[in-house]
């Protein structure tokens, strides 16, 4: 059984590099969760509130960059339902798709995608009711456990993953992870009960996962690691250790990210907020940052 450093060094190892600059501008959101509608479905509360934050960032010429867990293929048997329940959704990441912005990592709960065969036969057409017949949708999209971002200009690199490298159950045995989720915790999840397995809601693995993260970041000279998998944003200081976590689209009433623009690092929320006349909207809200890049070394 591998440990979480040979894991984490697998995944930097093999991960796809991207080169940007201080033009280029990515949004980094994880653990959406997205599912088939269902009293189970923890995105469908969350639902429109992400879907106008990805249109923005597709207008505004954003490479969207998902870091694993986007489908929830724990509690559903397959990517079908899901489309349906959200096709709205994979219509925009198709855009995405469709310009070269859309760079997918897989994570635990969708780590069947780390078969390619699996992501041709599910996720490249879908059926058209209207046109009667199958119609592109991600066609020759790839899914990595790992993206590294390396700036033209200064050579620095950040490393994109999920996270779950430092979460042995997780990772080794997800299959029976899978297998009790669908079993047990799906129908104790909609009757209100969490399943208390997951790191988002056990805190002293989230913990543990996060210490054997940051530990493999200081054997790496301290490369800046931006992951999902706790659904605990993180931004740390320059100076400290540079892991940083974009949070979930599962929080309630609110999702979180990572932006990167101008060269700098922001750590952002998109929520409803009601205006001074009463009106509910969708308002984009900094938690922390803007931050240059360059500081973290």
């Amino acid at each position: 059984m591998f440990s979480s450093k040979k894991r984490f060094d697998n995944a930097f190892k093999t991960a796809k590099v991207i080169h940007f600059d201080n033009s280029s501008k990515f949004i980094l959101f994880s653990d959406c969760h997205r599912g088939d509608n269902s009293f189970a479905d923890d995105f469908a509360n969350n639902r429109n509130i992400y879907f106008h934050a990805l249109k923005h960032y597709y207008t505004e010429g954003f490479h969207y960059c998902e870091l694993g867990d986007g489908d929830e293929l724990w509690e559903n048997l397959s990517f079908e339902p899901i489309f349906e329940a959200h096709k709205n959704v994979y219509m925009l990441m198709k855009d995405f798709h469709k310009h070269e912005r859309l760079h997918m990592i897989w994570g635990n709960h969708d780590m069947v995608y780390k078969n390619p065969n699996y992501v041709k036969k599910h996720l490249e057409t879908y059926f058209d009711p209207i046109e009667g017949k199958d119609a592109a949708l991600f066609k020759k999209l790839k899914y990595h456990e790992g993206l590294i971002l390396k700036h033209r200009d200064t050579g620095q690199e950040l490393f994109l993953t999920h996270g779950h490298q430092a979460d042995t159950w997780n990772y080794t045995f997800w299959k029976w992870s899978r297998f009790l989720v669908r079993i047990l915790w799906k129908p104790l999840n909609v009757m209100g009960i969490s399943d208390p397995t997951r790191p988002a809601k056990n805190n002293k693995e989230l913990i543990k996962v996060e210490r054997r993260t940051k530990k493999w970041i200081t054997s790496k000279n301290n490369i800046v690691t931006i992951a999902g998998h706790t659904h605990r944003p993180r931004f740390p200081e320059p100076g400290d250790i540079p892991f940083f976590n974009d949070g979930s689209c599962v929080h309630p009433r609110c999702i979180t990210g990572i932006e990167i623009e101008n060269g700098e690092i922001t750590l952002i929320k998109w929520v409803i907020v009601t205006n001074e006349d009463g009106f509910l909207k969708i308002e984009r809200v900094i938690l922390e940052g803007p931050e240059q890049l360059s500081q973290y070394n």
